[in-house]
């Protein structure tokens, strides 16, 4: 069967193990993200040759408008993205359950580095093809993403290819006494939650609820998920989530308090998850998405001092397979216009 039975123990592990062992996989494309996302539907497709598995897919649904939902594979498909004969043959497989959840369309933004050609090739094939010109507000993911290659090297000897200010926050957070410990457990995320909740309110972003970090924390083992938690003297200062997949160790989230915030407790932070995934052999450190490629922009310039001899990585984008096109019209241009111009008359309120 193409469509996985998650009540089927056997072709759940034989799906889930392939997913995680394919160059192509992604912790979003993972089982265990669909139990974070629990406020969506989902289904898994694949693909068979000779009885292995050779291709998948994990579908997230979200209801928009009435019954009408929007079908999002995120950093998906698992598979070769300039495969295309293999893309639309897993998408041909999915349309039973795309029809089911009556998708508007079917949104995918595979992982993987922006190539003119490989953009041609989807829009010569039909998709939507949505990346460069347009701003955060419009994609589901960041197009533009700080990666630190580990190279198998340990942490000292990627220190010289960190900006100056970055490596004197590193020391000087050692020389100043601030720890860095990992935890999994419900105490910890606590803390890391406490931490986040300062943050937002900081910075004026919004927040997730509690809930979705306590999925996040039950679905992944120890062995793939960690809470980073920096402090001084006993203090909390700053926390993270960092999750171990594939070959990629990814931070997810991060936060820090309104204290002692001249210690550089986050530089301790990163030291410690970059050198955990040095010692899980991982490839790549992903430090996650700038939205400004502008050093005046605290978190462009935060992550860029890690990758200053690597710079930033620039994705694909989403590729949008559109089965109702006056649906897909109002969700990606009308309802947009509308919150845009009811932020403008509130504005004008105030």
């Amino acid at each position: 069967m193409p469509i996985l039975d998650k009540k089927n123990a056997q072709e759940t592990a034989r799906y889930t193990d392939f997913v995680r062992n394919s160059p192509y996989g992604n912790a979003l494309q993972d089982l265990a993200w669909t139990k974070v996302k629990r406020n969506w539907d989902s289904e898994q497709v694949y693909l068979e040759q000779d009885g292995n598995i050779i291709a998948a897919m994990s579908i997230l649904f979200q209801k928009v408008v009435g019954k009408n939902t929007l079908a999002y594979a995120s950093r998906g498909p698992v598979c070769d993205p300039y495969d295309l004969e293999r893309v639309n043959r897993l998408i041909e497989e999915a349309k039973p359950v795309l029809k089911a959840h009556h998708a508007i369309f079917l949104r995918m933004d595979p992982e993987v580095n922006y190539d003119e050609k490989l953009d041609q090739l989807y829009r010569d094939a039909g998709f939507r093809v949505r990346n460069q010109g347009l701003g955060k507000a419009e994609l589901i993911q960041p197009r533009y993403n700080m990666i630190l290659p580990l190279e198998g090297k340990t942490f000292d000897e990627l220190m010289p290819g960190f900006s100056s200010k970055t490596r004197y926050n590193v020391r000087l957070a050692q020389r100043k006494g601030v720890t860095t410990a990992y935890y999994h457990d419900d105490d910890a995320l606590k803390t890391f939650y406490e931490i986040y909740r300062v943050t937002t309110e900081r910075d004026k972003i919004g927040h997730r609820p509690y809930w979705y970090f306590e999925e996040m924390l039950h679905a992944y083992d120890e062995n793939h998920l960690r809470i980073y938690i920096s402090s001084h003297e006993g203090q909390p200062l700053s926390a993270a989530i960092a999750i171990n997949y594939g070959k990629k160790m990814w931070y997810l989230y991060g936060a820090s308090s309104n204290e002692k915030r001249n210690l550089m407790p986050n530089y301790s932070m990163q030291r410690a998850m970059i050198e955990w995934g040095v010692e899980c052999g991982c490839e790549l450190y992903d430090f996650g998405g700038v939205y400004q490629l502008d050093s005046s922009d605290g978190l462009y310039h935060f992550k860029e001092g890690f990758c200053r001899e690597h710079g930033v990585t620039e994705f694909i984008g989403e590729f949008d397979q559109v089965y109702q096109p006056i649906g897909y019209f109002l969700f990606t241009k009308g309802i947009p216009t509308l919150q845009k111009l009811k932020k403008k008359l509130r504005s004008r309120k105030k």
